[in-house]
């Protein structure tokens, strides 16, 4: 089958949100399926200025088709807009406004779909909230599969989204969590619908104990027959001694990194012991503390080793709709530190039992206290956290659901389902204020 790809931005550079979830799986679905992915010529999210080229190129092997962008994004104009609109009564003239403001605007891209989606046999929209999905919905709803990797936040109840939720024929759904939200706020007339997800690969060894100075491996622990893990050997490469806790991702406010390095800053002046590194690109400033170190953006194979290499995993972003960076720290064998305000991330440490979560900096610190002093609970943790990306994770699994979804779309005889009667929708025009999602 022809199948297309629809995302804001794409590229290897891009290390996590849902332009790395579909990368992934355009990577995978191409050993058996024509795939191309549209998208535009952006690489930053703050302007969405153009900076790739235009046209088609091969990345990882898979068809890029990329789009320039009509117009950049102001974001100091954007966030008092969107204060504005959370907050007051407005129209649908005034959504439409906002979403242009919020970017990328990108003309071409929605007329390439109007020009050439029959050419395709299914559509693939990643993200409900940018304009690429909002437009691209409406030229083929019949062949259109929808990953909303939504999660509670001012912008999910505006009008303009209920149209979003409705018009696909099949949705792709991150989390069990993520589909009972959805379900809670919006009709949906799908045809058919999966809990995927996202796979994840599973190293071949998990973490390297007697690195970090850990009681020796139990029997049977396959951490036996690996000489030297490839964590160890980024803690060498980095001279970072254990125990150190890890974040990966977009170093900013909005993923609650400010907030973590507060209540790390907590936990190094009562121990001392642990040092905070922190892999991603660097979009707040960071303390010059003695405790802090910035690794910076990092190859892909390298992250996955730091993933390995740390005693424990941050995650301190409330707002989830899968978090790449909890299962791929499970799949390493590492506990994950979660903040409890995302039911995504509870509900994986939760299932998986193979990490922890906080809901303020008391609870912070001795969560972090337990799992650094803990080598027979992080062992056991570790072991869980495999065990649960496999099961729920792994490629196999997931593929397995998009073939079903793929086939659904397909198949144009299948009948849609009944439009629900009920819905816990809030008016949007008088929703909440709150975090601003400054993407």
């Amino acid at each position: 089958m022809k199948i297309a790809l629809i995302v804001q931005r794409y590229g290897t550079e891009i290390l996590g949100g849902s332009e790395y979830h579909c990368r992934l799986v355009a990577e995978r679905l191409s050993v058996r399926h024509d795939v191309e992915v549209l998208t535009t010529c952006a690489r930053d999210y703050v302007t969405w200025a153009n900076e790739y080229p235009e046209g088609t190129d091969r990345v990882r092997g898979v068809t890029v088709r990329r789009f320039a962008n009509a117009r950049t994004r102001d974001i100091e104009s954007f966030n008092a807009y969107s204060d504005w609109i959370f907050s007051h009564p407005h129209s649908k003239e005034d959504e439409e406004e906002w979403l242009q403001q919020q970017g990328p605007w990108c003309p071409a891209l929605i007329e390439h779909l109007e020009q050439r989606h029959a050419s395709y046999d299914t559509l693939v929209f990643f993200t409900y909230l940018y304009a690429p999905t909002v437009l691209g919905l409406r030229v083929d709803p019949a062949r259109s599969v929808l990953v909303p990797t939504a999660h509670d936040e001012p912008a999910i109840r505006l009008d303009l989204y209920r149209d979003v939720f409705r018009l696909p024929r099949a949705v792709a759904f991150n989390t069990g969590v993520e589909r009972a939200f959805l379900r809670a706020r919006f009709d949906f007339e799908a045809g058919a619908e999966e809990i995927a997800g996202c796979g994840v690969d599973l190293p071949p060894f998990p973490t390297d104990s007697d690195e970090s100075g850990d009681a020796p491996a139990a029997a049977g622990d396959d951490r036996l027959r690996a000489p030297l893990s490839a964590g160890a050997a980024f803690r060498r490469r980095h001279r970072l001694m254990p125990p150190f806790a890890l974040f990966g991702g977009r170093i900013d406010r909005g993923k609650g990194c400010e907030e973590l390095i507060e209540y790390f800053g907590a936990y190094a002046a009562a121990r001392g012991d642990a040092m905070l590194a922190l892999m991603g690109v660097k979009l707040m400033p960071i303390p010059p503390e003695p405790y802090i170190r910035f690794a910076g953006m990092l190859p892909e194979a390298e992250r996955l080793e730091a993933l390995e290499a740390a005693t424990v995993v941050v995650v301190p972003s409330p707002y989830e709709s899968l978090s790449l960076l909890a299962l791929e720290a499970f799949a390493c064998g590492t506990p994950v530190l979660a903040n409890g305000r995302s039911d995504v991330l509870t509900d994986h440490c939760q299932r998986s039992n193979a990490g922890l979560y906080y809901a303020d900096q008391e609870e912070f610190v001795e969560c972090l206290r337990l799992l650094v002093d803990n080598a027979e609970v992080r062992r056991a943790m570790g072991r869980n956290g495999r065990a649960y990306v496999r099961n729920h994770y792994s490629w196999d699994v997931v593929l397995g659901k998009y073939e079903r979804l793929i086939a659904a779309v397909g198949d144009r005889t299948t009948a849609r389902a009944p439009r629900s009667r009920s819905s816990g929708r809030r008016t949007p025009s008088r929703g909440r204020g709150g975090s601003r999602r400054r993407r």
